[in-house]
C-alpha cells in the first residue's frame, strides 16, 4: 500500500472514538504494545468487540499483531506511527507548534473584546493548556482553546451584575467521564438553549467512557465534543446550581448558589446493561431539575 493510497480509509477508521482510544492506549504503553485483554479492561468493552476493532486496524496496516503463545500483542505499525500521532494529536505534550497559542489568544481576544484585555485572555489560554497538558491525552491546543473559552465565558458571567440570564448548571463528579457527562448531555438535549450547562471533575480522566457514549446514543443523545476537564474556580462562581456526584467536598462553596448532591452509582467498570439504569436515573433527576427551574423539557 502506498503512503497516501489508504489515507481516506485510515482517517475513517480513526474517526471512531473507540479505535482512536485503542491506538492512544497502545502508544502510551511503556512497552509500546497491548493485548486484547488489557485494552478491553481499560476501555470497558467486551474482548470480542476490541478484537473486531483491532482486526480492522490491522487490515488497514495501522497496527501489527505479534503472537506470543496463547496471547497476541498489538503494536503501532512502525511506518504509520508519525501519521497516527499527527491525526490523533499526540505530539509531545511539552511542545507546542510556534505561534499556535498566540493565534488562539488573538482569536479569543477578538471574541472577548470589551470584556477582557489581551493579557488576561493569553494568561487563560496558556494556563488552560498547561492544566490539560498534565495528561498527555488532553494536551492538544484545540482542547485548550475550548477549555479557555469556556472558562472566560464563565468568568464573564460571574462578574456580570445584570439579571434575566439563562440558568447555569454545573455537574461535578470525580473523573468527569461518566455521571456528570451523562447528566450534561441529557440536560442539553432536553432544554437546548434554555439553560447553560458545564461539567468538571475533581480528578478528570483522559476520555469520556465508551460505555457512557453508547448508553447515551441509545436514547438519541450525543456527547458532542465534550471531554473530561478539571474543576476551576470560575465555573463554580458562574453557576446558579452546582450538582455534585460522589466527589465529596472538592467543590468550593460560594454564597448565592444552590448546591445539590445526587447519590448516583458510578458507571466505571460496569456493563452496558447497568449503565442504562444509571442513565435512566440521571434522566429522571434532570427532568425534575428542569421542572424545578420552570424550564420546559423536550
Amino acid at each position: 500500500m502506498s503512503s497516501d493510497a489508504g489515507l481516506p480509509a485510515q482517517l475513517k477508521l480513526l474517526a471512531d472514538p473507540t479505535r482512536a482510544r485503542i491506538l492512544r492506549l497502545i502508544m502510551q504503553s511503556p512497552e509500546g504494545r497491548r493485548s486484547v485483554g488489557e485494552l478491553a479492561t481499560e476501555i470497558e468493552l467486551r474482548q470480542p468487540t476490541v478484537s473486531h476493532h483491532l482486526r480492522l486496524l490491522s487490515e488497514e496496516g495501522l497496527v501489527t499483531r505479534t503472537p506470543d503463545g496463547r496471547r497476541a500483542w498489538y503494536s503501532i505499525a512502525s511506518d504509520q506511527a508519525d501519521r497516527i500521532s499527527e491525526v490523533l494529536g499526540e505530539a509531545s505534550a511539552t511542545t507546542v507548534p510556534d505561534g499556535v497559542l498566540e493565534r488562539i489568544s488573538a482569536d479569543l481576544s477578538a471574541r472577548f473584546a470589551g470584556v477582557f484585555g489581551p493579557e488576561t485572555v493569553e494568561r487563560y489560554v496558556r494556563e488552560s493548556y498547561a492544566i490539560l497538558s498534565k495528561d498527555a491525552t488532553r494536551h492538544r491546543p484545540s482542547l485548550a482553546s475550548s477549555f479557555a473559552a469556556d472558562r472566560l465565558t464563565a468568568l464573564a458571567r460571574s462578574q456580570s451584575s445584570t439579571g434575566g440570564h439563562v440558568p447555569e448548571i454545573l455537574f461535578v463528579c470525580v473523573q468527569n467521564a461518566g455521571r456528570s457527562q451523562m447528566a450534561a448531555a441529557i440536560l442539553r438535549h432536553l432544554a437546548g438553549d434554555a439553560v447553560r450547562v458545564r461539567t468538571a471533575g475533581s480528578e478528570p480522566a483522559s476520555a469520556v467512557r465508551s460505555v457512557v457514549i453508547s448508553a447515551l446514543d441509545e436514547i438519541g443523545v450525543s456527547i458532542g465534543g465534550e471531554f473530561p476537564k478539571p474543576l476551576t474556580d470560575e465555573v463554580v462562581r458562574a453557576a446558579d446550581v452546582v450538582i455534585t456526584m460522589g466527589c465529596g467536598d472538592a467543590c468550593p462553596i460560594y454564597p448565592g448558589r444552590q448546591y445539590l448532591d445526587w447519590e448516583i452509582a458510578d458507571p466505571a467498570g460496569e456493563p452496558l446493561g447497568t449503565v442504562r439504569g444509571i442513565r435512566d436515573d440521571i434522566e429522571a433527576r434532570v427532568r425534575a431539575l428542569l421542572e424545578s427551574l420552570e424550564v420546559n423539557a423536550a
